[in-house]
């Protein structure tokens, strides 16, 4: 199974279509953060990655993704907010 992911987003300060396109998996990850699932978890089930096998890989592309998650909840998403012509 080919990845529809990167192993690190975009960190730029503009919303990209890497952004865009992983709008959903963004939430997921703010929701499993905020219910306090583990991060192991998430990376098997929202990243399909295996911390078991490769922990260092799936810990660093839950975090990268997190964090972008973030970015995109408290920043991010006042530039999709805007109007194209602005």
């Amino acid at each position: 199974m080919t990845r529809a992911f990167l192993d690190a987003p975009p960190n730029g300060p503009t919303v990209t279509d890497y952004d865009r396109t992983h709008a959903v998996l963004y939430l997921r990850l703010l929701d499993a953060e905020v219910a306090g699932a583990d991060w192991k978890e998430v990376a098997a089930l929202l990243l399909g990655l295996d911390p078991l096998t490769a922990p260092e890989h799936a810990r660093n592309v839950h975090a990268t993704h997190l964090a972008r998650a973030r970015w995109m909840s408290t920043q991010g998403y006042q530039q999709l907010l805007r109007r194209p012509d602005k």
